[in-house]
């Protein structure tokens, strides 16, 4: 039994009756904080912080303490169903697992018989630790389609770390950060991959200075020594603006550039194409504020930068990324105490070991959906869902007939929506297996019921680059639902993938843990392992690179036909590119504003979050508002080029007048018709997919720059 360093534990349980406590770890975002499970008569009464886990240190958030409202939800689907009549009839009839994967079997070799494997997409959305065995089981398939966020969602930091210096640099707030920068990310809302909150509020307690690079005036931006809110999608311009000045006033680490870089020459002088006047025309920021963040940043050691989303869901996608790595290396903070280090995970199987990515032919991997096109992306076995799409509408460049997507929610998550529930309509067959029947959900001919974290054995935290792995121990179950883990075991055997996998999922965690000489059963015991930590390992053996360098210029984007230097490219659409478009759209629009209790599409049913966020808000400057004639709390139509939605205004003087910004993937469960509203006020109607535009390496989409008018809902005919 795993031992409690803190008696109170014991009291609570005396005191109040309760059945046991369980240690485990939760998973209702990106997950990693430890989390205490109380049971009485065998159900979840009360979940809190763990105070011995090293990652929140007894933290917790509204999502994680609100986890037995979801688990126990009455709408929540706990058996698996089949549709009756045509898609989105909101008709379902209730099957057995027998019947429902040997049905999901039957289709996918069906699929792969007429029209190859590569017909077959395998899907997951963001947070549920279940990639490793999706690519498993489409690899073994020999499908290289597997439709993923991360096209735009921390697949490019990793993708882009590992060709520049080897692995995701983490902030190593530990040993406390002098000057952090905060850049696009908002973490005291937003707890997402390798990071929480409550680090970094330490760090700035012991006197950290804060830089935060944000169109918004977020908490952090409120609490920083220098607040830089740039134009959304000129991240690439900032950077390259504080590169000049640290290049230019010598601010960098001369031995450590000397040493340890690759292509300085080449990267001195792309750097010289971006003087500060220049940078401030293109960012909105002023060229003296932009060199005070530089030299900040450069003199004060040791210091780190966080990054977000925000900078990956653009067209300047990887080239962001790169840059902020060069501002790390250049100025001697990669992989130094208090710094960015490239943390070591401990001795076990890794995803992409586990996800059995060498089963993948050459022939096959060559089919990869828009593979030819985004390279970097492709090489990292990413797929751009526009690509999905145009397969299943157009069967460009051949047909996908099926889908099967695991904790995904596509019709509310991905740009240009309505093209989404489409081609979501017209696929052949559709599975889908989720907590709910979301909208996406009811498009599908199948779906099957998710376990949450809270009914399932994992390790988590398998797939992060922190150094850490915790045990996620099983405390409950509810109805028929299975983890993702054991459904898609299942589902292997019975498309001739035995000898691939195992007689149950717990063996293949024991395969996880081998390297180490534990087994799953070994671990429960344990609080967390983490691997060995080491500083400036590249001092001895290089960076784990082509160069064995920390790669300016990189050998591989050169290899693959892409500029090996990064550069700023205006959005495709921006007062700059398209000025026409401006005249009539006259607001840049920011989507994807986070809320503490929702995850992305999810939890929007869960009553405690809820009553947090009754409505879908936009957020617009008064000015602005006054001169479209729009109140507080007014609901207001926001238009793109593409559509149009409702959301409700919420005046604010932390951003500039001529953005807005809007929340993602609102949907409303209490609306009882089938699509639950998903077209109300879901603001990836507004947002685009057009290829053109994308990142020319990764795919990315362009979810923070559109253009947009708003207007009261009242004027104009609202939403007809």
């Amino acid at each position: 039994m795993v031992q409690f360093k803190y008696s109170n534990i014991e009291k609570e349980i005396e005191t109040y009756g309760y059945d046991g406590v369980v240690k485990s770890h939760c998973r209702m975002c990106h997950g990693g904080c430890g989390v205490l499970v109380y049971v009485k008569d065998g159900k979840v009464v009360k979940i809190a912080g763990d105070p011995d886990c090293p990652i929140n240190h007894g933290t917790l958030c509204s999502k994680g303490i609100a986890s037995a409202q979801l688990t126990y939800h009455p709408d929540r689907l706990t058996y698996p169903v089949k549709r009756v009549g045509p898609k989105a009839s909101g008709k379902w009839e209730r099957i057995s697992w027998d019947e429902a994967l040997d049905t999901i079997a039957e289709r996918i070799l069906e699929c792969k018989e007429k029209y190859g494997p590569e017909s077959v997409v395998f899907g997951y959305g963001t947070g549920r630790e279940n990639e490793a065995a999706i690519y498993r089981i489409a690899n073994c398939l020999g499908s290289p389609n597997v439709l993923t966020a991360g096209h735009f969602c921390y697949g490019p930091r990793i993708s882009t770390s590992i060709i520049t210096c080897g692995t995701n640099p983490i902030v190593d707030y530990e040993n406390f950060p002098k000057c952090i920068i905060l850049w696009g990310n908002n973490v005291t809302i937003v707890n997402a991959d390798e990071y929480k909150g409550q680090p970094f509020s330490v760090a700035l307690d012991h006197g950290a200075k804060l830089i935060v690079i944000d169109p918004r005036l977020t908490r952090p931006a409120a609490r920083a020594d220098i607040w830089l809110p740039l134009r959304p999608g000129t991240d690439s311009a900032l950077a390259l603006g504080m590169l000049n000045v640290i290049v230019n006033e010598e601010l960098y680490d001369k031995e450590f550039v000397e040493n340890y870089t690759y292509g300085w020459q080449q990267f001195v002088q792309r750097v010289n194409e971006y003087p500060l006047e220049k940078v401030e025309e293109i960012t909105w920021v002023p060229k003296d504020k932009i060199r005070e963040a530089a030299r900040l940043f450069a003199t004060t050691k040791p210091s780190a930068i966080q990054w977000g989303v925000a900078i990956e869901q653009q067209n300047n996608c990887a080239d962001n990324d790169r840059l902020l790595m060069f501002l790390m290396g250049i100025t001697g903070n990669l992989d130094a105490p208090g710094g960015q280090v490239l943390f070591r995970t401990p001795e076990i199987i890794n995803v992409g070991h586990f996800g059995a990515h060498g089963m993948l032919s050459k022939d096959q991997f060559a089919k990869r959906l828009g593979g030819d096109r985004f390279r970097l992306a492709s090489r990292f076995a990413i797929l751009q869902p526009r690509c999905v799409w145009d397969a299943i509408l157009k069967e460009e460049p051949y047909p996908v007939k099926m889908l099967f997507l695991i904790s995904s929610n596509p019709v509310m998550t991905r740009p240009n929506a309505k093209d989404v529930f489409r081609a979501l309509e017209r696929v052949e067959f559709m599975a889908v297996a989720d907590f709910f029947l979301t909208p996406t959900a009811e498009l599908a001919d199948i779906v099957l019921p998710a376990a949450t974290w809270l009914e399932m054995d994992y390790i988590g935290d398998f797939w992060k680059r922190h150094g850490y792995i915790l045990p996620r121990r099983k405390v409950i179950q509810v109805g028929e639902c299975r983890s993702d883990h054991e459904m898609l075991n299942d589902l292997a055997h019975r498309i001739g993938q035995g000898k691939y996998w195992w007689d149950n999922f717990e063996q293949a965690l024991d395969f996880i843990l081998k390297p180490m000489g534990i087994t799953w059963q070994d671990f429960k015991q344990m609080d967390y392992i983490r691997g060995e930590v080491k500083y400036y390992k590249y001092k001895e053996r290089g960076f784990s690179t082509p160069t064995r360098k920390l790669e300016l210029y990189s050998t591989v984007l050169e290899k693959l036909g892409y500029d090996p230097l990064p550069q700023h490219r205006e959005p495709p659409e921006s007062p700059v590119s398209t000025p026409e478009v401006y005249e009539k759209y006259p607001y840049i629009l920011i989507t994807g504003v986070r809320q503490p209790g929702f995850f992305h599409s999810e939890n929007r049913q869960i009553p405690w979050v809820r009553e947090l966020h009754r409505d879908p808000i936009v957020e617009i400057h008064p000015d602005a508002a006054a001169n479209e004639g729009i109140k507080e709390g007014d609901w207001v139509v926001i238009e793109s080029r593409r559509g149009k939605v409702r959301q409700r205004a919420k005046l604010t003087l932390g951003c500039d007048p001529r953005i807005v910004s809007a929340q993602h993937a609102w949907w409303f469960p209490e609306n009882k018709d089938p699509g639950h509203g998903w077209a109300e006020s879901n603001i990836n109607i507004l947002t685009e997919d057009d290829l053109e535009g994308m990142d020319p390496a990764m795919g990315a989409s362009n979810l923070k720059t559109a253009l947009c008018r708003i207007y009261p809902e009242k004027q104009e005919g609202g939403l007809s």
